[in-house]
């Protein structure tokens, strides 16, 4: 009797090893094994199958799609040590600060482009719950709503790309729309790339960011005691400030996200870019050779633009003079470019700037690849005990055919949200229940952009929202913790809000990847 519901109580028994604060990837690994043999014991499954989990571990270690995230992290983090994130909050405060419910704007927007350019939820919150917060909270502004925007802001890291969510998420959703075809019969199968869903996230994420500045400008009317304006001792910013604040991140993002949806780079390729860029900006932020990083900047620029309008082959035996000259200048903008990307990293090296940012990288993509491996091997195991036809069975029975499928499913990832992390949701149970609902008919992008939403109103829900413990740690004490879970409410029901555009405005996430792609 037992053994026909093993499938469930492993899954109720990796929740509880979670919440039970043991290491996320070893309560994983360590659930998996331990039913894996009660399996074996109690003939529900064969031992054999765990011989598949070799060719799984290859298959992640060798995932070019995977390979961005720690390109982008590294990207992120030297963005956020480098201070590019202060210089860039301190100039929208000014610039909006005087608006009823301006700094909740600024704080709104600037969450926005650093989402754009560094993608981490836990370093924009940490940063505006240092800069932003407490001149919020000087300015006069009600404590749980400061604390909200700072929170809600950051998470913006997760649904507008480029993000570790959305490369991820890609991964999963290609192989569960690959599995749908090949249930329906078809053998020559269509992928899902990371560019289609970076460009299916892109005008969502943007409404979503719509939606909260719609949400300030109206609480600001009907209460504006909670949002006072703000006093600019300093006096508003100038037009050239502005834009030294605004157009090198700018720069960046449009850099990383063109070359994506411009089919220029693959997502790889335009991630590595992003660090480099990053690496330039940071370097020229703390002191560097400005010239020299200014013509590294320019050459990578001329390098990159030439060689796709003009590639030379110098191995071909017909190669002239020309293609030789060409070559050489080649070479030349290169070299210059080298030279400005080791005059960054040496001055971030003084700075102390460097070896952090490495150790974040290596601390952060440790932890996802972990989890990502280890959830192969739950994930193996908990379909060897049936847990697979079980969760197609109760989706296929829920009343209202696909529609009802669907929203038990994104209730389901709803309420886990409360208790996991989005790597747990999306390597663990995504692959469960995303092939049945696209074999139901839903489209595989719109639907993984539902799905993002969703999971990035995880890190809102309390008791283990990431959002809530980044920003408890670095909000001045006078903010308790029950002002910022109060606070975040009215956001997650901006999130419901915003699922809920997305689903009755399919096109909002399916246009720009079909005119793109």
């Amino acid at each position: 009797m037992i053994a026909d519901y093993l499938d469930l109580i492993m899954f109720a028994a990796l929740m509880g090893a979670i919440l039970s604060g043991f290491p996320v990837s070893f309560a994983i690994s360590g659930t998996a094994i331990l039913f894996a043999y009660i399996g074996w014991a109690s003939g529900a499954m064969q031992l054999t199958l765990l011989g598949a989990l070799g060719q799984r571990v290859f298959g992640v270690l060798t995932n070019d799609v995977l390979i961005a995230i720690p390109l982008f992290v590294t990207m992120g983090v030297i963005l956020e040590r480098s201070r590019i994130a202060e210089d860039l909050l301190d100039t929208m405060g000014r610039a909006f600060g005087q608006l009823r419910g301006g700094l909740g704007i600024s704080v709104i927007l600037v969450g926005a482009l650093l989402a754009a350019s560094t993608g981490i939820v836990g370093a924009t919150v940490i940063a505006m719950g240092m800069i932003a917060l407490p001149t919020m909270l000087r300015t006069g502004y009600d404590a749980r709503l400061a604390a909200g925007l700072v929170c809600t802001a950051g998470t913006l890291g997760q649904i507008i790309p480029p993000s570790t969510l959305l490369i991820i998420l890609s991964d999963v959703m290609s192989s569960a729309y690959q599995q749908a075809q090949y249930e329906q019969g078809k053998f020559t199968v269509e992928t899902i790339s990371v560019g289609q869903i970076f460009a299916g996230a892109l005008v969502p994420g943007l409404t979503l960011v719509a939606i909260y500045i719609l949400y300030v400008l109206g609480r600001g009317l009907i209460r504006p005691q909670d949002m006072p304006p703000a006093p600019t001792p300093e006096g508003r910013p100038g037009p050239s400030e502005i834009a030294r604040a605004i157009l090198p991140p700018v720069g960046l993002i449009v850099a990383v996200l063109g070359a994506i949806l411009g089919g220029i780079a693959t997502p790889t390729e335009a991630a590595s870019v992003g660090a480099v860029g990053a690496i330039l900006m940071a370097g020229a932020r703390q002191g560097g050779n400005l010239r020299l990083i200014l013509a590294g900047v320019a050459a990578l620029l001329i390098l990159a633009v030439a060689a796709g309008v003009a590639p030379v082959r110098l191995q071909r035996s017909d190669a002239g003079a020309a293609d030789w000259a060409l070559g050489a200048t080649y070479g030349a903008l290169a070299l210059i470019g080298l030279a400005a990307i080791g005059a960054s990293l040496r001055q971030l090296q003084r700075r102390e700037v460097l070896g952090s940012a490495v150790t974040s990288t290596m601390t952060v993509t440790s932890m996802i690849f972990a989890t990502i491996l280890m959830a192969s091997v739950f994930s193996l195991v908990f379909v060897g005990l049936g847990g697979e036809e079980r969760v197609a069975h109760i989706l296929q029975s829920m009343p209202g055919g696909p529609t009802g499928a669907l929203i038990f499913a994104m209730a389901l990832i709803f309420v886990l949200g409360f208790f996991l992390d989005f790597v747990e949701i999306t390597v663990i149970l995504l692959p469960l229940v995303a092939p049945v609902l696209i074999l139901m008919g839903h489209d595989p992008v719109w639907l993984a952009v539902l799905i993002a939403i969703n999971l990035q109103t995880s890190f809102l829900t309390p008791p283990f929202g990431f959002s809530l413990f980044y920003l408890r740690g670095a909000a001045p004490p006078e903010v308790t913790t029950g002002q910022i879970y109060r606070g975040v409410a009215p956001f997650i029901l901006l999130q419901l809000l915003g699922i809920g555009v997305i689903w009755a405005v399919p096109a909002l996430a399916t246009w720009l990847p079909g005119a793109v792609f």
